[in-house]
């Protein structure tokens, strides 16, 4: 039954249509179900399913996240040095807190309202019987000793008795672990977390809220929390290196800039009472040579890009419900995807009813046995629906026949079946796949040649067995074959080839025929869909099930606990592994998989444990999601070099200048102009650019590998000027200062220059603005004065220049060397994996 997420909850809410239960072989007892009142007088009590539908973080928590960080901490104590001994202009540096902090506030609580509108607008809504009507409430309007109805795919959210079972199986797995189906009867107990697989049934409510079993389960697992995720821990993992490296580096250069001597003195004329003297001049050397080796901003670029990646994804109705899924999913390299309701659409229309001439000759024929089955089914699946709406079409009526017993459909099984009454007698009928109802009759053969032309096709046929017996469905006789046509989606051949284009395996993963699966891979131009596979004739052992996964990528016949082994097997061979589905048969291999994405319209299982929902049902996201992933993974690993540049450099420039007892030669202020006008603003920019780069691991060891080497030379470069214009001094002067600044800024911009290609128009203007802005600061008296900039000696600023024209240079060479072997290292790897896929 399709929810409806518009229609309000409450007891108010309007009725459902007639129950699909109201028509079963064995029909439920007549309850009303909990009265208005009754349900006013719970409420009031507190008893009620009180579990937030999402538990995001709070407003108080987002804000004290973004204040009390590390970063902001290490800035905020040097800013208090700043403070006492002046001047203001040296504590500019501190406005990165307040909007490192604004924006990671506004982003944060901007993503936190998408993510809870689209978690609202697609919450479950379990149906209750209230005042003897089945009405649709929110799972939190639930209250205790409800009466709740579940058919195939919803959900258990409360616990419960069960009051009455139609051939009611519960998939306990995500709670116990055990995969095969447990069949429910009156009496017996339902928990929250798991979901119903086949049949329909009813349960009164014994544990609601906080109380039920999966309560604390998923309100822990939905609790907003940073799951693993390669960018983070790398990024953790550098900060604590740089963490460590700020003490021993801070004390070097007090204890090297006192040791010159001098005592601490107030500068009577300084604005604002600047202390000057020894101690002061050393403490803004340190406070500067620090400033300097923190990356404030990459926190900050780090979190915007995947809260700016989310609300992106919001547009396309793609629910978020896990950040790091965008940078998962960008990994992926095999896409396991189902078939209908994925690649096909998920209606389809009966074609034709083939009579195999099964069956007495004057028995019913198989238009009136259908008829008869559409019309007890409680709870129709797709399939049943279709063959219903051609029943109706064709005006055939179900005949007066009484169920006598009933098997709903399970996608373990393959079949479902009912028993009826009729004027011969006890009949009972299955319908479902040929091959597993007949295997080896010339009518499974039939349904695999016309399942290879891409339709679905059903066997009806008589049981020798009632179909609730335990060893059902027995001898089978062949009645009809049942045709239906599936239409496959328009947006499904340009998703497949998106993927081809980025080097993604697709794989169709699908309970269907084999063939059938293979037809509809064929047709959407899907490499090896030839070559279907059926999952039944796969390998037990795990090393070899997950090799015969890798090399084909059409499978039928998938039940759900294989379709868990074949993500298992391909994660073991190394694969980032995504999966797409609807139905609960999907959960499993959901779970399993590195990213899960199930459809908005399926089940409320298989949403509960994806981490990215597509809320329209359309396989078409995906690509957009993809590519949002490597954005974020591309420009962030940019952004890193950048900043990471700049903490090596003034390592190794705090370094020497310490060894050698010269005064540090910058105040705050300086490193506040060479931080923004090369990494700053730069990076905020090309944090949030466009980026197809395909995402790979090795995150810290290739963003080290450019930000390592650059930063030293572009570190010793600047103490190659600073000594040269020095000239024997030990403390320096304005145009010192000054040429330093020239080196740094011109070799650190070559290095933004290497860091932002493929150039086009906009980082060439961005790279532009930037040399206009440092241009802007010394030619303009107002900001030499402010800077405390001074170019009037030619000399000094060519001496900068020159400096950095031979870093620039250094630079270059060690790049194409770089990029020459790791060119050679991927020729090597692909010889390699084209020698191994050989072999196999």
């Amino acid at each position: 039954m399709p929810e409806n997420p518009d229609r309000p909850g409450g007891a108010e809410a309007a009725p459902e249509r007639p129950s699909p239960l109201a028509t079963g072989p064995s029909r439920p007892p007549e309850e009303p179900g909990l009265s208005p009142s009754q349900v006013a007088e719970r409420v009031a009590a507190g008893r009620t399913n009180d579990v937030p539908v999402r538990a995001g973080r709070t407003v108080a928590q987002i804000i004290r996240g973004n204040v009390f960080t590390r970063i902001n901490a290490m800035i905020a104590v040097l800013f208090a040095i700043i403070a006492v001994i002046g001047p203001v202009q040296d504590g500019l540096f501190a406005m990165v807190i307040l909007i490192n902090t604004l924006i990671g506030i506004v982003q944060e609580l901007r993503a936190k309202r998408t993510l809870d509108r689209l978690a609202i607008v697609n919450a479950a809504r379990p149906r209750v019987v209230r005042g003897g009507a089945v009405v649709r409430v929110a799972a939190q309007e639930i209250v205790l000793d409800e009466v709740l109805e579940v058919g195939v795919g919803d959900q258990i959210v409360v616990d419960g008795a069960v009051t009455w079972s139609g051939g009611l199986e519960v998939d306990e797995s995500l709670l116990t672990g055990e995969a095969d189906p447990v069949v429910k009867k009156p009496g017996d107990t339902v928990m929250s977390g798991s979901f119903v697989v086949a049949g329909t049934g009813r349960f009164r409510a014994t544990k609601v809220g906080r109380h039920a079993y999966a309560a604390r389960l998923a309100e822990e697992a939905s609790r907003f929390s940073l799951v693993h995720s390669e960018l983070r821990s790398g990024i953790n993992r550098i900060l604590t290196w740089i963490t460590y490296a700020l003490f021993p580096i801070g004390g070097l250069l007090v204890y090297s800039q006192l040791f010159m001597g001098g005592h601490v003195t107030l500068d009577e004329g300084a604005a604002g009472g600047q202390v000057s003297g020894p101690l002061a001049d050393a403490l803004r050397g340190m406070v500067a040579a620090l400033v300097s080796m923190i990356p404030e901003g990459l926190i900050l670029l780090t979190s915007i890009a995947f809260a700016v990646g989310v609300i992106r994804l919001g547009r396309y109705q793609c629910l978020v419900q896990e950040l790091p899924a965008i940078e998962g999913l960008a990994r992926v390299d095999v896409v396991c995807t189902d078939k209908t309701g994925t690649l096909t659409e998920v209606g389809m229309k009966m074609a034709e009813i083939r009579d195999l001439g099964g069956g007495p000759a004057d028995g019913p024929t198989p238009t009136a046995v259908l008829a008869a089955l559409t019309a007890h089914d409680p709870d129709p699946n797709a399939s049943m629906a279709a063959i219903a709406q051609g029943m109706r079409a064709g005006g055939h009526r179900a005949p007066d026949w009484e169920p006598t017993a009933q098997a709903a459909f399970s996608s373990a099984r393959k079949w479902s079946g009912m028993g009826f009454r009729t004027p011969e007698g006890d009949v009972n009928w299955v319908l479902g796949a040929a091959d597993v109802l007949a295997p080896g009759h010339a009518a499974s053969s039939e349904a695999a040649r016309l399942g290879a032309q891409g339709l679905r096709v059903l066997l009806l046929g008589r049981s020798s067995l009632r179909v609730d017996d335990p060893r059902a469905p027995g001898e089978v006789e062949p009645v009809a074959l049942v045709v239906l046509d599936q239409k496959v989606r328009a947006d499904a051949a340009p998703t497949l080839d998106y993927f081809a284009e980025q080097g993604v395996d697709v794989k169709i993963v699908s309970g269907d025929h084999a063939a059938s699966v293979g037809a509809v891979g064929r047709g959407l131009g899907l490499p090896g869909a030839d070559r279907p596979v059926d999952a039944r004739e796969l390998p037990g052992d795990p090393a070899e099930l997950g090799l015969r996964v890798d090399g084909h990528s059409a499978f039928g016949r998938v039940t759900p606990e294989r379709k868990r082994d074949m993500v298992r097997g391909l994660r073991d061979r190394g694969h980032t592994v995504a999966m797409t589905g609807d139905g609960v048969n999907d959960v499993l291999a959901l779970k399993e998989a590195d990213i899960g994405v199930a459809m908005g319209s399926g089940s409320p299982a298989s949403r509960s444990v994806a981490q990215l929902v597509l809320l329209d049902d359309r396989f078409a996201v995906l690509p957009r999601v993809v590519a949002e992933g490597r954005r974020v993974i591309g420009n962030i690993e940019r952004v890193a070099s950048l900043f990471l540049t700049k903490t090596v450099y003034t390592m190794v420039l705090a370094t020497v200048v310490g060894l050698l007892a010269v005064s540090y030669p910058f105040f705050p202020r300086h490193a506040t102009l060479i931080n923004a006008v090369t990494f700053g603003i730069p990076s905020f920019f090309l944090a949030l650019a466009p980026n197809t780069d395909i995402a790979r691991p090795g995150f810290v060891a290739r963003t080290l590998r450019l930000a390592v080497p650059s930063g030293m030379v572009a570190g010793l470069a600047a103490v190659t000027t600073y000594l040269l214009v020095l000239g024997g001094r030990t403390v320096p002067d304005p145009a010192d200062r000054t040429a330093v600044v020239i080196t740094l800024c011109t070799t650190t911009l070559w290095v933004l220059l290497l860091v932002a290609k493929p150039y086009v128009w906009w980082k060439v203007v961005l790279v532009g603005s930037m040399v206009g802005l440092l241009t802007l600061a010394m030619a303009t008296p107002l900001g030499r004065w402010f800077f405390d900039l001074d170019v009037s000696d030619p000399a000094k600023v060519l001496t900068g220049l020159a400096v950095a024209g031979a870093a620039i240079a250094v630079i270059t060479v060690i790049r194409v060397v770089d990029d020459r072997a790791i060119a050679r290292a991927e020729a090597r790897a692909a010889q390699e994996a084209e020698r191994v896929d050989a072999l196999v």
